[in-house]
């Protein structure tokens, strides 16, 4: 019998919104995976990426830095908002600044509600 995979992902668009949800732990072996769901994700150029955090497990620092990744990578043409609702990510976002930078939000649903708000403004 296998061991079930440290991470898992999935992706969801609606209306010029991708949701990623990653669920599991993110560290340096699982990295590349985080970065690969997020490469997949913005494929279709949404506006605003939406990474949805609340299955995880634990977050290490260069999960983080794959965050920061994706938020240079949107650049001024897109919006990265983190859904970080525990101390196993709103903390290390926090703590290594990230938070200066992207919008955290602690459910999917204040997120996608402040989405729809930004866009209308």
């Amino acid at each position: 019998m296998s061991a079930p995979d440290p991470i898992s992902t999935s992706i969801e668009h609606l209306d010029g919104v991708a949701v990623l949800t990653v669920g599991g732990e993110v560290d340096l072996s699982t990295a590349p995976a985080f970065e690969a769901a997020i490469a997949e994700a913005l494929a279709e150029e949404p506006a605003v990426l939406v990474i949805e955090l609340s299955g995880m497990e634990f977050l290490a620092s260069a999960g983080v830095r794959v965050l920061a990744a994706a938020r240079e990578k949107l650049g001024d043409s897109g919006q990265l908002v983190v859904v970080a609702n525990s101390p196993v990510t709103k903390r290390p976002i926090e703590l290594l600044g990230l938070d200066k930078t992207v919008a955290l939000y602690p459910t999917l649903d204040d997120a996608l509600a402040a989405t729809r708000t930004s866009a209308e403004e």
